[in-house]
């Protein structure tokens, strides 16, 4: 790994990057931190671990980063760059063809998304941008126009949180539906869910668990969400009627483990 072309690399986008030593051989580790002079990306990799820049783009402040274990030869992928108010990593799925930066952009997009941009024909140069004619983008979260859904006022749950999982920033929408999915009890003994079989399960032989604060939630549910859209890191959107919510395709990413700062 030659870490000055490294550096070179990400000062072209208006970035600084430290390598550091990783705990072991084949460790690798891709963060975003900041000091007295602003954000910056640490890179922890091992001695097995070899990083380089495959595509930069300068003007947008994206860089597609290859990582590659030269002992076993497995690759992992990574965008790293600048959108609205703070620099990102996101693991990029290692889907065949992924070798450019509008590439890994496009591996990110959701199943759906893809399928909506192609259906309304949306020109190649209109995809990378947050809002197009086919969603809007606040980060990792895509919002696809549903105008012509309608839903019960029940049914709308207000200041809905959209997160990841442990570790990310929740984004908030100020109103939101969830339909369909699978009915679960969370708890923060069981942040990601049970089933209502597991639910029953566990205060069965541990009374504890009954004096816990439990709410349900429906896990792999279909989100719709409509109004302010607010997080720290971004401009807050303005949904007019119900927009689809899905999340990006890190998730279907080997490298995604690597990734510290997810948000």
């Amino acid at each position: 790994m030659d870490v000055d072309i490294l550096q070179r690399h990400f000062a072209r986008m208006g970035a600084r990057v430290v390598v550091e030593p990783g705990p072991v051989s084949w460790h690798l580790g891709l963060d975003v931190r900041r000091d007295a002079r602003g954000e910056y990306f640490e890179i922890r990799a091992g001695q097995e671990i070899d990083v380089a820049v495959t595509d930069l783009r300068p003007r947008e402040r994206h860089a597609l980063v290859l990582a590659r274990n030269v002992r076993t030869g497995v690759k992992d992928k990574f965008l790293c760059g600048h959108d609205e108010r703070a620099w990102f990593v996101a693991a990029v799925p290692n889907d065949p063809g992924v070798a450019s930066v509008p590439a890994a952009m496009e591996a990110l997009k959701p199943r759906e998304v893809r399928e909506v941009q192609e259906r309304l024909g949306v020109a190649p140069r209109e995809r990378a941008r947050r809002r197009n004619a086919a969603y809007l983008r606040q980060g990792e979260w895509f919002f696809i126009p549903a105008p012509h859904r309608v839903f019960e006022p029940a049914l709308i749950h207000r200041h809905e949180i959209l997160s990841r999982g442990a570790g990310s920033k929740p984004h908030v929408a100020e109103e939101a539906v969830r339909t369909a999915g699978e009915v679960v009890y969370v708890s923060r003994l069981a942040p990601r869910g049970l089933t209502q079989e597991q639910y029953k399960a566990l205060l069965d032989r541990d009374p504890k668990a009954r004096k816990v604060s439990w709410r349900t939630a429906r896990r792999d549910a279909d989100v719709y969400v409509r109004g302010r859209i607010r997080h720290p890191d971004h401009a807050t959107i303005v949904l007019p009627y119900w927009h689809l919510v899905r999340m990006n395709t890190e998730h279907r990413s080997r490298a995604m483990a690597h990734v510290v700062f997810v948000d």
